[in-house]
């Protein structure tokens, strides 16, 4: 019996150390290729690449900023930062330094978006994003004025500027309301005309549905609509989506 617990015991042990083993192994798998991110801050794009590849590592130049501290063409920001633990053959993202602002920030307010867009390409700018925004109000529809520089950001003349680029939010064209089409049917023409009137939509072509034919009965005159013929179909349908302006048919009896 003795003998028994011993080999019992020893498979356990045996056991525990066949996993902290593998465990062990596990880990120094996971980290040994794990490297240590460099600093890059500050040097040229060349020297960090030298840097990076020694590491298993890759480098890629996204953007530029201004800085009043790094000198042009250096490093002026890196992500992951310096320090970090990564795995061999990540991608270390940086920006680029463009030395201390010296390109003034244009007014483009009040211009096109396009003639914005060209002058600010001219100072060696670049646009950033374009946001479109449409004014309600009578006095923006009077107007008429669409495609409109109405801000930027930065502002005109801005110092302290990081990126070389400028937004824009110009004035679009207001789009006109929509509705959810009614059931007209069952209803008389002329009170309808009137309705549509009122929400500026038009009377588009109202047909004159015949009477059923009958081979004993004469044949019946012409259909004629009036405002008291009732509206047995439309087009477009209920449910439908319309905008102000759309052209409402009918089919009336």
């Amino acid at each position: 019996m003795k003998a028994f617990f011993r080999l019992v015991l020893l498979g356990l042990v045996l056991v525990i150390v066949a996993l902290v083993s593998a465990l062990t192994a596990m880990r120094f798998a996971i980290h040994g290729g794990e490297v240590s991110v460099p600093d890059l801050v500050g040097k040229a794009p060349a020297e960090a690449k030298r840097l990076v590849e020694g590491q298993g590592l890759e480098v890629n130049v996204e953007r530029q900023y201004y800085s009043p501290t790094i000198p042009e063409g250096k490093i002026v920001s890196q992500s992951p930062t310096a320090g970090t633990h990564v795995r061999r053959g990540w991608q270390v993202r940086v920006a680029a330094s463009l030395g201390p602002q010296r390109t003034e920030i244009p007014s483009v307010v009040g211009e096109s978006e396009r003639v914005a867009e060209i002058n600010i390409r001219r100072r060696g700018l670049d646009v950033s994003e374009v946001a479109q925004i449409a004014i309600p109000g009578p006095s923006a529809k009077a107007s008429g004025i669409t495609d409109q520089v109405i801000s930027q950001s930065p502002p005109a003349n801005a110092s302290g500027v990081a990126a070389p680029k400028i937004s824009l939010l110009v004035n679009a064209a207001p789009q006109p309301e929509a509705f959810v089409m009614p059931s007209f049917v069952g209803q008389q023409l002329g009170s309808v005309t009137s309705t549509l009137q009122n929400a500026g939509m038009r009377l588009g072509s109202v047909t004159v549905a015949a009477p059923p034919a009958s081979d004993s009965a004469p044949v019946p005159p012409p259909p004629v609509q009036s405002p008291s013929s009732i509206i047995i179909s439309q087009n477009p349908a209920a449910g439908e989506k319309v905008i102000t302006g759309a052209t409402i048919s009918f089919v009336v009896r």
